[in-house]
């Protein structure tokens, strides 16, 4: 308790409490924005965390992960497009709730949830983590190596649905991330004769590039000015009776539970989870012909189970050192950037961040609960920003950005080649989270592989079989690989007798 009140007191600073609520703030604008994405709004912010103290950048990053999940909700509902990917299944009831003179109760119905979501998310937070990490602290390169490849293949079996592109995205994050020297014995690899790559490429431009850049190559082209004629909706209090808040208690739980799961899976997060606890949702109604046409429950599962996923992605995140989604990779990119390293040592090192963190996420959930519904006529109209005023000044943070992470032009050039290949990603259809998750982990799992040979002498056999951690890694990811394939099979000989 004595941790959590001083966490809670290294917060309560003018300056840090302006940063939350700005945050916060700009984390909803950019949730509700059409592909803008909480993902990219911590992207955007990073360089700005740097002349920060720990605490107060960590605020700033925490108040803009809720505030761009949860606002995600507003675009969903109001013009049936989902601000981010975690509120997809948010414009199945919230639209029709809409069209039915009900779009004030169906954005109450999502801010309270998002709220109660992530604050139940943070409590579980804080009471895994600590003991998941002191777990951890005795593990070694094997068990971590193993760890890792079965992230690899979790992420890139579930961020898309071809399981052969996720895994090419895999290596090609692999492969960014040994560009430069070696871990052990400094040899240089594919620096091309150039001083800068040698020193390996930095996280931020990378992350930043795959992330902003693309977007904005994406509606560069597009005509779009905004949307219009959006009205504010009207509701009292927060749009529903207590007899509702009970009977959704079931499913509230249920799709906590699904969120807080989805995000312990490194490289998930909100955009499957929301999906998830709306299909158990309608599966386990007794009426679930009344999905999709403006009913409360599909707006609770989704709006719970998003942001339970929060606290659910930042677990693997603190403990293991492990990304649990794409913010949470950015996140651990800021970090480190900062000298901390995530991981077993995490807890013992850095305590007092660790619950400043924890804080953080308590104080930003209250921060997003009062701003969204204080300010959503604000939100509404902000929705009619022409993207061709707002992307230009994203693009030159992004630039800023880039360059102040290393005081090089290289960073510069690093970002905008990022951005072209991120782009070319969407293009050809293969899926980001793989790449981002091998380029941050690429190179640990690089070190843990080499000192482990070192150990062994050369041998592969303790890598498999040394402790029942590694047995049971591998094992989640050889049935996991069978269970897609299988899948995959199964699919097609569907398809083809559908044909016949």
């Amino acid at each position: 308790m004595r941790l959590f009140l001083e966490g809670f007191a290294s917060l309560m600073s003018f300056e840090c409490l302006f940063y939350m609520v700005l945050g916060t703030a700009v984390g909803i604008l950019f949730g509700a924005m059409p592909g803008m994405t909480a993902t990219l709004a911590v992207a955007v912010f990073i360089p700005i965390t740097y002349a920060m103290n720990v605490n107060v950048s960590m605020g700033l990053l925490m108040s803009l992960y809720i505030g761009g999940i949860s606002g995600g909700l507003i675009s969903a509902v109001l013009i049936n497009i989902p601000g981010t990917p975690a509120s997809v299944a948010s414009t199945f009831d919230g639209m029709p709730m809409a069209r039915k003179g009900e779009a004030g109760k169906a954005l109450g119905v999502g801010i309270f949830y998002s709220f109660i979501a992530t604050v139940m998310s943070t409590i579980a937070l804080i009471f895994i983590s600590p003991p998941l990490a002191r777990i951890a602290f005795n593990f070694g390169y094997f068990e971590y190596f193993a760890i890792t490849s079965c992230s690899f293949v979790l992420v890139a079996g579930l961020a898309g649905r071809d399981l052969v592109k996720g895994l090419i995205s895999t290596v090609f994050g692999v492969f960014f991330s040994i560009i430069g020297m070696a871990p052990l014995d400094g040899v240089k690899r594919f620096t091309f004769g150039s001083p800068h790559m040698a020193a390996g490429l930095s996280s931020l431009p990378v992350l930043i590039g795959l992330f902003a850049l693309p977007e904005l190559i994406k509606y560069v082209s597009e005509s779009d000015t905004g949307f219009t004629k959006l009205e504010v909706p009207k509701f009292r209090g927060l749009g529903f009776t207590l007899k509702e808040f009970l009977a959704e208690t079931g499913n509230m739980f249920r799709s906590w539970l699904i969120g807080l799961s989805v995000g312990l899976i490194p490289g998930i997060g909100g955009a499957t989870s929301n999906l998830l606890a709306y299909a158990a949702a309608k599966n386990s109604s007794k009426h679930p012909e009344k999905f999709g046409t403006g009913i409360m429950s599909g707006i609770v599962a989704s709006e719970t189970s998003n942001n339970a996923s929060i606290g659910g992605a930042m677990v693997p995140l603190l403990s293991l050192g492990i990304p649990g989604d794409a913010v949470t990779a950015i996140l651990l990119g800021a970090l480190m950037v900062k000298g901390i390293q995530p991981g077993p040592m995490f807890f013992r090192n850095n305590l007092n961040t660790a619950y400043a963190i924890f804080a953080a996420l308590l104080i930003s959930s209250v921060m997003m609960l009062i701003i969204e519904m204080g300010a959503l006529r604000l939100f509404v109209r902000l929705l009619s920003i022409p993207r061709r005023i707002l992307l230009p000044i994203v693009m030159v943070i992004c630039a800023v950005g880039a360059y102040t992470s290393t005081s090089t032009i290289f960073s510069m050039w690093v970002l905008f080649a990022f951005g072209i290949i991120g782009y070319m990603f969407s293009v050809m259809k293969l899926p980001l989270p793989p790449c981002i998750i091998g380029f941050v982990l690429g190179s640990d799992a690089e070190l843990y592989l080499r000192r482990g040979l070192q150990m062994t002498g050369g041998e592969f056999a303790p890598f498999l079989t040394s402790s029942a951690i590694t047995i049971c890694a591998y094992s989640i990811a050889a049935l996991f690989l069978a269970w897609k394939i299988v899948n995959g099979i199964r699919k097609k000989l569907l398809a083809k007798l559908s044909e016949s």
